[in-house]
């Protein structure tokens, strides 16, 4: 699936963080979709910080309710933490 066809500059989307430290705790986070500022013409999520490739190797949601659907069906439980993209 190509997501950057789906999104645009702009958008804002959910995704399941990782915390790098405590790998054990995720949480739902919001990010940006943003113009790459290392690959013209392409897209990256902006969150915390740092650029992340839109692509398929990053579960990315439309509205944080999904995004809370996905992690409990995942995780089962509330989201909670911070980190890496799930």
């Amino acid at each position: 699936m190509n997501y950057e066809s789906n999104y645009k500059a702009g958008d804002i989307v959910y995704v399941v963080y990782r915390n790098p430290h405590t790998y054990d705790v995720a949480n739902v986070q919001e990010a940006a979709v943003v113009n790459s500022p290392d690959r013209p013409g392409e897209l990256d999520l902006f969150l915390y910080e740092t650029y992340f490739p839109l692509d398929d190797s990053i579960a990315v949601y439309a509205s944080e309710g999904e995004a809370e659907r996905a992690y409990n069906d995942a995780f089962g439980g509330g989201a909670e933490s911070e980190g890496e993209l799930w």
